[in-house]
C-alpha cells in the first residue's frame, strides 16, 4: 500500500528537505519506490537548463520513480524571498489551483513512499487568498512536522500542530532536528515536544558534519508511521 505525506517545519531553514531527503532515502532501503514533490520553491539558481532550486533537486537525487526536475518543482523563481513576493515580481499568479494538478500528477505515480514538501512553516503565503497550507489540505494528505530544536522550538511546534489540526489534517509524525546543538535544557524541550505533541517522535536528528541523506536515514524511524 502506498504512503504519501506533506512535509512542513515550524519555520524556514529548520532542516525540511534534509529530513525529507532522508525519509525517501530509508525508503529506498526498505525497499520502497519512491517519488516526491517541492510545488514552489524560490532562491534558485540560474543554469543553462533554467531555474533550479538545491532542495527540489536533493528531493529528485531520493526519487527512484523516473521524475522530471519540472515535476518535482514546477513552479521556480530566483530571489530568495517569500513564494508569494516572488511570484508577484515575476508577474506569475501563484495558486492553489495552479500547484495542485502538478503535485497529483506525482501522487498519481503510486510510488510506495512518496512527499510533497512545502516552503518555509505552515501558514505560508501563496496569493491575496491563498496559502500553502491550502495546498495541503486540497491535497488530503496526513503531515510530518519537522521541529528546527533551538530556542523557541516548543511554541512554533505546538502551534504548527494546532493549525494542521485546525485545517483538518493529521499530523503523522515529527521529527527533531537539532539546528542549535547549545540549546539550553536539550533533553527536557525534547521530552516536552514528545509529551504535547500528538503524534511519534519519527527520529532525532543530531547535527551532522558532511550530512547526507544517507547519514540522516540512520536516526529516522519509518515504521512509526501508520
Amino acid at each position: 500500500m502506498s504512503q504519501a505525506y506533506f512535509i512542513t517545519g515550524t519555520d524556514t531553514d529548520v532542516g525540511k528537505t534534509t529530513v525529507a531527503a532522508g525519509l525517501l532515502h530509508a525508503a529506498r532501503q526498505a525497499g520502497m519506490s519512491t517519488a516526491a514533490g517541492k510545488p514552489v520553491a524560490s532562491g534558485c539558481e540560474v543554469t543553462p537548463k533554467g531555474l533550479r532550486n538545491a532542495d527540489a533537486l536533493a528531493l529528485l537525487a531520493e526519487c527512484s520513480v523516473p521524475l522530471t526536475y519540472a515535476q518535482v518543482n514546477p513552479v521556480a523563481f530566483e530571489p530568495a524571498i517569500a513564494p508569494h513576493l516572488a511570484a508577484r515580481e515575476a508577474g506569475v499568479a501563484l495558486t492553489v489551483q495552479s500547484l495542485l494538478g502538478p503535485m497529483r500528477d506525482v501522487l498519481a505515480l503510486q510510488a510506495d513512499f512518496t512527499l510533497i514538501e512545502g516552503a518555509g512553516g505552515w501558514r505560508v503565503p501563496l496569493a491575496d487568498q491563498d496559502n500553502l497550507s491550502d495546498l495541503a489540505m486540497a491535497l488530503g494528505l496526513p503531515v510530518i512536522l519537522v521541529v528546527g530544536v533551538r530556542l523557541g522550538c516548543i511554541s512554533h511546534a505546538l502551534l504548527t500542530a494546532e493549525a494542521v489540526a485546525r485545517d483538518g489534517l493529521q499530523l503523522a509524525g515529527w521529527v527533531a532536528n537539532i539546528v542549535d546543538p547549545k540549546t539550553s535544557r536539550l533533553e527536557e524541550n525534547l521530552a516536552t515536544l514528545a509529551e504535547r505533541l500528538p503524534a511519534p517522535c519519527l527520529g532525532r536528528v543530531p547535527r551532522i558534519k558532511g550530512v547526507t541523506a544517507e547519514t540522516v536515514a540512520g536516526h529516522l524511524h519509518l515504521d512509526l508511521l501508520d
